[in-house]
């Protein structure tokens, strides 16, 4: 009887252990299928982008080097065509004229309505908007490779008149109009770098080098400094290191479930 019991619960456990070996095979096959890529397809990219800046042409005689920070809104087509939206903003700009000279004693100084000396700071200020059009050289098979763009908007740059403790009363409010030389015009840009946009959607950034000429002119009807209008036509260059971190979505369709 006892026997008898113990085998008849043997039999299933012994037909459980025969199995597992073919379930384990079918559930862990000995070269695992790939998983397929999942940047592929048309995408909308929005990007966060810094970058690092020289100045050329007439903006050199105006600013020193300067740091920029800005985003996108792109359209990533299948064929890896490329049209977007841009914006930066640009600061930390160390200002080569003085539209306070004016203001300045003998020795250079500046007096406050307290009759002390002013702290006053000039820093250059500006930001552009505008559209691109470009494309990703991909690499077979991949979606990331060298990216190229083109791009034209509108710049606008001022020398910001920073007076912290607000003594300085001729460049408060409406006056400070007469010395930030407020400038703005037309300008191009072109972008050359390497784009990765990962297949498992995790890593996505680029990095590169800018190119921007921008054709301005004064945008103010009177420089206090100057006493006058600040007349003709300016060429501002300026070229630098591009970096930017990306958020792809990927139009595609739902992905397949698999058990």
């Amino acid at each position: 009887m006892f026997s008898f019991f113990n085998a008849y619960l043997l039999w299933p456990l012994a037909a459980l252990l025969l199995t597992m070996p073919s379930a384990r095979a079918q559930r862990f096959p000995e070269h695992a299928e790939q998983e397929p890529a999942r940047n592929t397809g048309r995408a909308v990219l929005f990007s966060l982008k810094a970058g690092a800046h020289l100045t050329g042409g007439d903006l050199a005689k105006r600013f020193g080097s300067f740091s920029s920070i800005g985003g996108n809104a792109e359209w990533l087509a299948e064929n890896n065509f490329i049209i977007g939206l841009e914006g930066h903003y640009y600061f930390a700009a160390p200002v080569r004229e003085d539209p306070l000279a004016i203001l300045r004693t003998p020795e250079g100084d500046l007096i406050g309505r307290d009759q002390f000396l002013a702290e006053v700071d000039l820093r250059g200020r500006g930001h552009y908007l505008g559209g691109t059009l470009g494309y990703l050289f991909a690499r077979s098979g991949m979606r990331s490779g060298l990216r190229v763009m083109l791009g034209a908007g509108l710049v606008r740059h001022k020398i910001r008149v920073q007076d912290d403790n607000r003594t300085l009363i001729q460049v408060q409010g409406e006056y400070a109009k007469g010395y930030d030389r407020l400038t703005g015009g037309l300008a191009l840009n072109q972008f050359i770098g390497w784009q990765h946009l990962g297949p498992d959607r995790r890593a996505n950034w680029f990095a590169g080098l800018e190119f921007t000429q921008a054709f301005t002119n004064t945008l103010r009807e009177w420089d206090f400094s100057s006493m006058r209008k600040l007349e003709g036509r300016r060429t501002d260059l300026w070229f630098g290191l591009r970096l930017g971190w990306t958020l792809p979505l990927y139009q595609t369709p739902s992905e397949k479930i698999y058990y």
